[in-house]
């Protein structure tokens, strides 16, 4: 499962734009920054989903390190136990 791409229609948004008021400078302006965002710093469901998938993985690898942790924790103090 590859890596879905936001697609955004910069040319679509610059006539929105210039529609609203903007210049045809301001809106080409306007429409090449938010397409840059877009690129660069937007999260896609993909994305969340993966991070959501490597907490679990996580969190599976913590609690078996813990459990692991106690029950050697508890075979020590068994053990001290019966030297005293």
């Amino acid at each position: 499962m590859g890596h879905p791409t936001i697609t955004f229609d910069t040319l679509a948004f610059s006539k929105k734009m210039k529609e609203a008021g903007f210049t045809e400078k301001q809106a080409e302006v306007q429409a090449e920054a938010l397409a840059e965002i877009i690129d660069t710093n937007l999260a896609t469901k993909y994305d969340i989903k993966m991070l959501e998938l490597k907490i679990e993985k996580a969190k599976s690898e913590i609690i078996k390190w813990v459990a692991g942790m106690l029950i050697a924790q508890g075979a020590i103090i068994a053990t001290l136990v019966k030297l005293l």
